[in-house]
């Protein structure tokens, strides 16, 4: 179906949840941890070491 907009993991059909925003982003998430990470605390899936969009300095 779709994948996490946090961790980036796919996500089973008929799990997970759909956060739309008043601007109309829609966000897919796995988990409440995923939405907490990204919604509540603003936190950067390129910078949050558990997430596939994780990005180590220095790699390109």
């Amino acid at each position: 179906m779709a994948d996490c907009s946090f961790c980036g993991h796919e996500i089973e059909r008929g799990t997970g949840k759909m956060y739309v925003k008043k601007d109309g982003k829609i966000f897919y998430f796995c988990s409440h941890k995923c939405q907490t990470n990204m919604i509540a605390l603003g936190r950067n899936p390129a910078t949050t070491k558990w997430t596939q969009f994780y990005t180590r300095a220095g790699e390109q």
